[in-house]
């Protein structure tokens, strides 16, 4: 089995559904590597949402603005998870922003524990959970075939400055992780 906690980050309708504005090409293909990572972690799986606050302040009213469409409560369609995961999310985290280290998240992980990333998308989401939970001192392990960004470049891009971090962060395959563990 593997160590850590497995954070899926954000393997939502929104993301997934080809029409979307925020569709994520490689959705499919991320997909696969969570499905493959899920049974190494059994129950230490959190799966992530992002939603839209109830009401953008700061920075968030220009982006907004600009993606007006997203401005829908909790409980809409698109912010739900894609079905194949929704029925395996034992633990559902939300969050208003990129980043998902929230103090629920770093409280599972622990002071000094590890952090396995996964989902969508690599060059936003991930990537601002990634430096967050690094920061605060969590070993930070991201599977790079579990992930998928706004386009292959951008993916790429986040997964070689995530890698600058080094020991901080880690990338790493499905294979690579799941081999260690044994």
């Amino acid at each position: 089995m593997t160590t850590g906690r497995l954070a899926v980050i954000d393997m939502q309708r929104v993301f997934a559904d080809p029409d979307s504005p925020w569709a994520t090409p490689r959705f499919t293909e991320a997909a696969e590597g969570v499905r493959r990572l899920l049974p190494a972690f059994d129950d230490r799986v959190t799966f992530t949402r992002f939603l839209a606050p109830a009401e953008p302040t700061g920075a968030w009213t220009a982006y907004y603005e600009q993606w007006p469409f997203a401005l829908q409560p909790p409980d809409a369609p698109l912010w739900q998870l894609t079905d194949d995961f929704a029925a395996a999310a034992h633990h559902v985290l939300d969050a208003p922003t990129f980043g998902k280290w929230t103090p629920e998240l770093a409280s599972l992980v622990g002071p000094e524990g590890r952090l396995v990333l996964a989902g969508v998308s690599t060059d936003c989401c991930v990537l601002s959970t990634a430096l967050a939970a690094a920061d605060a001192g969590a070993e930070v392990v991201v599977v790079a075939d579990a992930c998928a960004g706004a386009d292959d470049d951008s993916h790429a891009k986040a997964l070689y400055v995530m890698d600058l971090y080094r020991p901080l962060i880690r990338v790493t395959t499905v294979a690579e992780l799941l081999e260690a563990g044994k």
